[in-house]
């Protein structure tokens, strides 16, 4: 039980408090930043009178991290005068039991408190700002999230990595920050850079260990901004220090400083390879390094220019991944999906940017042999998508949001995608919602009204629809009304589109699968977003909504016997 408590202060502040029951052995995680630059920041604990530890930070221009053990059980009073002391985050947990319980936020700033959604299903962070996943992958029994964090407000700033567990890719226990920013960059909030996006592979012979890949970002620093650093982690809560292990671009190829995001995976020769996203002055392009080390800790080596994008210009490539496709890594039948966002990219057709490809073909380990491609989202709001290969076949996640709508003065419903599988059928990539995703089913809301062309009132914004065509390609507009946007999913002669639109007049992209077909589509509305997955998956559009508002109504126009079923579910964890 916590709560919270404002008292007059000597220093002409406010003495608050924040009042916790704990068991023994707890561990705090505390940020603190003092408000003068002559008295240092303090927070004291307490139990029954007793002061039993005292935090200390000197920095005023950034959140200072420190730790605190509470060895006896029982009400823990924590305080600090707000006249000298600013807090940003405080949050306990028990080492032993972590992974299970997750850890329990005690208190976090007006500047980094999320909004509260309760009805929502996708993941959030419990605060501060969240951007592209990383090392997503099943270590132990348990599926892994880590990403792009700023713990001390809602805006980007210096990156560390957040840290989540789930059994199911749905329900998620937050865990401790994972991954701090060297202390040089964590000194100041000025952005220059931090532990930017990677990747993990589990650690060989250790069960519980995971060794984690990211780049480390400072700008204007000389010869390299972006450099590779790996780090181990043996109790999966914590990494330990970093080490480079590729402190420099490939010479000879005409590359920006962009270098970033190292993705590794075991390679069909049974070596560890890692994409490197970079680009030069033609366009986008994927590194390709390898290693015989069997730990992938060191010796590793530039092999290739995996992949290049000239179509959209000199636009960044980034966020790399690649997995095989329904078959072993080693069988050379096998084929990849290398999958990439282009940063900056625009399509001229229709205006969207920040594009992501899929690209199939098969990989030897050292080159790649493109079949075919195609867009993984035609609304482009699933961005830095990352997959790995779990028991039943890769599986990804994207950050749910695109660069372009991001600024300072919009509100910023942050969230991951529905995790998604990666499918080859018939010559097309699939990327339907996990099956897990069925079981958020908990009340059928309407099978008739819809269907009927009737206005269905919807009690919030969490639903799923199921809409089943009498044959492909058959017309239909889905309107929804939503207080703050036009909203809507229609199918056409021209394709499959999500219609979005807002009230200042702005001339907005088309989010268009221009000549698509599908026989059925799954739709699942939440807070802050519209997911549409089109033939299980063969057209998906993701959209990321201005607001914590939900849709409050739907409406199904279509010709006469073009829709065959539509439902609408009511969704929660």
């Amino acid at each position: 039980m916590t709560s919270h408590a404002i008292l007059s202060s000597p220093f002409g502040g406010s003495l608050k408090t924040v009042s916790a029951t704990l068991p023994a052995g707890t561990t705090l995680h505390v940020w603190l930043r003092s408000v003068d630059p002559v008295t240092p920041a303090e927070l004291t604990a307490s139990q029954d009178g007793r002061e039993i530890g005292r935090l200390t930070a000197g920095n005023t221009d950034e959140f200072e991290f420190r730790a605190l053990m509470i060895e006896t059980a029982g009400e823990t009073l924590f305080s600090y005068d707000s006249a000298i002391t600013s807090l940003s985050v405080v949050y306990a947990f028990s080492e032993a039991d972590v992974l299970e319980k997750g850890i329990v936020v005690l208190y976090s700033g007006e500047a980094n408190s999320t909004p509260a959604v309760p009805s929502s299903y996708h993941f959030r962070p419990p605060f501060g700002w969240m951007n592209d996943p990383n090392g997503f992958g099943r270590f132990g029994d348990k599926v892994h999230l880590f990403y792009q964090h700023y713990p001390h407000s809602l805006r980007w700033n210096t990156m560390h990595w957040g840290h989540a567990v789930s059994d199911d890719y749905l329900h998620w226990k937050h865990l401790p920050i994972f991954l701090l920013p060297s202390a040089e960059l964590s000194a100041r909030a000025d952005g220059r850079g931090g532990a930017f996006s990677g990747s993990a592979i589990p650690l060989a012979g250790e069960e519980a260990g995971i060794r984690v890949f990211f780049t480390e970002q400072v700008k204007d620093r000389e010869p390299e901004e972006q450099i590779q650093l790996t780090s181990v982690s043996r109790d999966q809560i914590r990494a330990g220090p970093a080490e480079i292990i590729l402190p420099e671009r490939p010479a000879g190829l005409d590359l920006t400083l962009d270098f970033r995001d190292p993705y590794v995976i075991k390679g069909p020769d049974g070596r560890w390879k890692m994409l490197v996203g970079s680009r030069d002055h033609a366009g986008g392009v994927i590194l390709l390094y390898d290693t015989a080390d069997p730990d992938a800790a060191t010796g590793w080596n530039f092999v290739s220019l995996l992949h290049r994008e000239n179509r959209f210009g000199m636009t960044a490539a980034e966020c790399p991944c690649i997995v095989p496709l329904g078959g072993p890594a080693d069988d050379p039948q096998t084929r990849w999906a290398l999958i990439f966002g282009l940063l900056t990219s625009r399509d001229p057709a229709t205006a969207r940017r920040n594009i992501t490809l899929a690209t199939v073909g098969s990989f030897d380990g050292s080159t790649f042999v493109k079949e075919f491609e195609q867009e993984l989202d035609f609304a482009t709001d699933a961005y830095a998508f990352q997959a790995f290969v779990d028991h039943s076949g890769p599986v990804g996640i994207a950050w749910l949001a695109n660069w372009t709508e991001i600024s300072k003065k919009t509100d910023f419903p942050t969230a991951m995608t529905l995790p998604r599988r990666v499918l080859l059928d018939d010559g097309v990539l699939l990327t339907p919602p996990v099956e897990a995703a069925e079981g958020l089913r908990q009340d059928l809301v309407d099978e008739r009204r819809l269907l009927a062309g009737d206005k269905v009132e919807l009690t919030n914004g969490a639903v799923e629809f199921v809409i089943d065509l009498a044959a492909p390609g058959a017309t239909f507009d889905l309107e929804f009304d939503h207080p703050g946007i036009e909203l809507g999913v229609r199918l056409d002669a021209e394709g499959l589109s999500i219609l979005y639109d807002v009230p200042d007049g702005k001339l907005l992209p088309r989010y268009i699968a221009a000549g698509a077909r599908p026989s059925t589509l799954r739709i699942f509305l939440d807070i802050g977003s519209i997911e549409v997955f089109a033939d299980n998956g063969r057209w998906t559009g993701t959209k990321r909504l201005p607001g914590f508002a939900s849709v409050r109504s739907a409406r199904l126009t279509a010709p006469k016997d073009n829709v065959a079923a539509a439902s609408i579910w009511q969704l929660k964890l």
